[in-house]
Parts: C-alpha cells; sequence; structure tokens
C-alpha cells in the first residue's frame, strides 16, 4: 500500500510564519527585555524595574488598565455572543448583519478613539441629541479630567464598539463547528433558548471562548490609542505610560520595563484562562 510522505513539505509552509514572528516578535521581545534589565551605562541593572514602580502614574496606569479589562470583556462577550447567535440562526438577512457587525473591524483603534470623542465631547453628537429632544438644558461635560468615571465609560463604549466584532467572528466560527444534531435534539427534549446556550452552545464553544478571551484580554492590556484619542493625558494606562517615557522622557530603559510588565501581564492571563478554561472533550448534559 502505497502511503502519502509530506517530508519537509509543512515545515516549508510554516517558515514564513517562523521568520516573521522570529523577526518582528521575538527579537523585539529579548531586546526589550534587555533594556529593561540594563542602565544608561548596558550594564545589567534592575534600576529602570524600581524607577517605573517608583513612577507616580504607575499605580493609576495600571487599576485603569484592569479596570478596563474587568469591564470591557464581559461587556463584549455578551454582546459578541448575542450577536454570533443571531448571526448563526439563520434568519432571513443574516448576512446583512454578518457585514454590519463586521464594519468595525475596518475601522483602526485611533480612528474609534477620534469618532467616539466627537460623539462624547462637549458639542459633540450626544450633547447635541440630548439637547435637541429636550432632556438637557446645556451641554453635559462628559471628557473631563475630573470625572474619571465618565472617561472610563467613554473608552469603555469605544472598546466595545471597536472590538467586539473580533470575537463575533471567533464565535461564529464556533457555533458553525457545533452539529445541528444537538440543537435539534434539545428542541425534542423541549429545552428553552436560555437552557440551549447555557447546557448544549456554551459547553461546546468552550475552545473558541478560550481563544477569544485570551486574544482579548492580551489586546485589552494593550489599549493605547483609543485613551489618548478620547481621554488624553486625562486618564493614563501602561502602554501610554511606555509611550510617554520613550518619546517624551527619552528613557527606553524605562519604557521597556513598562513593556516587559504588560508582557508578564498577558503571559499571566493567558496562563490563567488556560487553568480556568481547559478544553477537553464535553458532553452535552
Amino acid at each position: 500500500m502505497k502511503t502519502n510522505r509530506l517530508g519537509w513539505a509543512p515545515y516549508l509552509l510554516l517558515l514564513p510564519s517562523f521568520i516573521f514572528l522570529l523577526v518582528f516578535f521575538a527579537a523585539p521581545m529579548v531586546q526589550a527585555f534587555g533594556l529593561a534589565f540594563q542602565d544608561a551605562g548596558g550594564n545589567w541593572s534592575a534600576d529602570s524595574l524600581r524607577r517605573m514602580v517608583a513612577d507616580a502614574q504607575f499605580s493609576e496606569a495600571l487599576s485603569t488598565t484592569l479596570i478596563l479589562i474587568v469591564v470591557i470583556i464581559p461587556v463584549q462577550f455578551a454582546l459578541a455572543l448575542a450577536m454570533a447567535l443571531v448571526v448563526n440562526a439563520r434568519l432571513k438577512g443574516a448576512g446583512l448583519w454578518l457585514y454590519i457587525f463586521a464594519i468595525p473591524l475596518g475601522v483602526s483603534e485611533l480612528v474609534a478613539g477620534i469618532v467616539w470623542f466627537a460623539i462624547f465631547t462637549e458639542r459633540g453628537w450626544l450633547n447635541s441629541f440630548l439637547e435637541g429632544v429636550g432632556l438637557l438644558e446645556r451641554p453635559f461635560i462628559f471628557l473631563s479630567y475630573q470625572e474619571r468615571g465618565w472617561l472610563i465609560f467613554a473608552i469603555v463604549v469605544a472598546e466595545a464598539w471597536r472590538a467586539t466584532s473580533i470575537i463575533m467572528i471567533i464565535l461564529v466560527a464556533g457555533l458553525q463547528g457545533i452539529p445541528r444534531d444537538y440543537l435539534e435534539a434539545a428542541d425534542v427534549f423541549g429545552a428553552s433558548g436560555w437552557q440551549k446556550v447555557r447546557r448544549v452552545i456554551l459547553p461546546l464553544l468552550r475552545p473558541s471562548l478560550q481563544v477569544a478571551l485570551i486574544l482579548r484580554t492580551i489586546l485589552a492590556f494593550q489599549v493605547f490609542a483609543t485613551v489618548i484619542a478620547i481621554a488624553g493625558q486625562g486618564l493614563t494606562v501602561l502602554s501610554s505610560e511606555a509611550y510617554l517615557w520613550y518619546s517624551s522622557y527619552r528613557d527606553s530603559h524605562v519604557a521597556a520595563a513598562y513593556a516587559a510588565f504588560i508582557l508578564i501581564l498577558s503571559v499571566i492571563s493567558t496562563i490563567l484562562f488556560l487553568w480556568l478554561l481547559p478544553v477537553h472533550e464535553e458532553r452535552v448534559t
């Protein structure tokens, strides 16, 4: 019997991706860690890490980043799951809804921040609408450095609009991989819509949920342009502090320490999600 031997073909196909990751991800990562553990003279030192932790903005940047993650991710997953279920229901016009939901994928992070800044600013669309319907007598100041809560709210809305589509696409792919026999069996046994989601869809969707959760959390740790566009200097996150130390203070070592810290947090969150959401063969109950 003649067997098909692929030989080196799979490795050759993976080689371009491997080179890309090596040049544009692995090498800069190693260089950043090297800078984080060196002083200005090139000697090995933890001085940059101590300066980062002692930075007056470090605690605020860390707390704001964590708050955004804790608020954004549940909101986005709830919205993404609802959108994915609508698309996967194969209702009339479901394809159109998929295109509509995917529109934000073509919008960059900075552009999304500018769009929502124009909506929330003092003379923006939201204040104009609220004044037009008589709910406000004068514009409400949403974006003020004195109102941290409103700034976070505006960023959460902008990020939810911009990045929910990424999660939706992953969940749609996962939903389409679920055999319809399971859902039809649930209908036969009289399961409600919520019971089908809880007992059938979510257990079988765990691999997609795990991938989407890890990807979105990593991207949330790196949120930058949306925060700058909406809040300016009124709110700070870890990535904006890294940029500030590099561009304004001209200290690449502390900037690299911030970048390394973001990477460590991303790795820890990935390990945590892999532990909390292990992927194995699920039995529908």
